[in-house]
C-alpha cells in the first residue's frame, strides 16, 4: 500500500525516494537551516512534504546543476524556499516569477535612494512648486 502524497515519510523513505544516502539528508540538515523534519521519540525524523519538495529542489541543485553548498545556501538566502521546490520540481514559471520579484524587490529601496531627500518645510514655503 502506497502512502498518500501528504503523509509524512521516515528518513530511509526519503532517502531511497532521493537516491541519497541518509547520512547526506543528516548532513544537509546541518547546512541548510530550512529543512527541519519534525523530530519524535528517540530523535526519529519524520519529513513533512514540503521539507522532501525542498530536499529534491536542494539536490537538484547540488547534483544536476552543479552548485556547491554555499552556492545553493545564497540562492535560499535570496530567492526562498519556494525557489529551491520550483527547481525541483523543474517549474521554470515559478522559477522567473520569484527572480523578477527578487529583482523588483532589490531595485526598490536603490529607486528611493536615488531621489533627493524632501524636507517637509520647503513643501510649505510659498513660491512654485518643487
Amino acid at each position: 500500500m502506497e502512502k498518500s502524497p501528504d503523509a509524512f515519510r521516515t528518513i530511509s523513505e526519503v532517502a531511497e525516494d532521493l537516491n541519497l544516502p541518509q547520512h547526506v539528508l543528516r548532513f544537509w540538515e546541518t547546512r541548510f537551516a530550512q529543512i527541519k523534519p519534525m523530530k519524535r521519540g528517540g530523535g526519529r525524523r519524520y519529513y513533512r512534504p514540503q521539507d522532501v519538495e525542498l530536499i529534491k529542489g536542494i539536490r537538484h541543485m547540488l547534483y544536476d546543476q552543479g552548485y556547491t553548498i554555499k552556492g545553493v545556501q545564497k540562492l535560499l538566502r535570496e530567492h526562498g524556499v519556494q525557489f529551491a521546490v520550483a527547481v525541483g520540481n523543474g517549474d521554470l514559471a515559478a522559477i522567473e516569477a520569484i527572480a523578477q520579484r527578487k529583482q523588483v524587490e532589490a531595485a526598490a529601496p536603490l529607486t528611493a535612494a536615488a531621489q533627493p531627500p524632501r524636507h517637509h518645510e520647503d513643501e510649505m514655503l510659498v513660491g512654485e512648486p518643487k
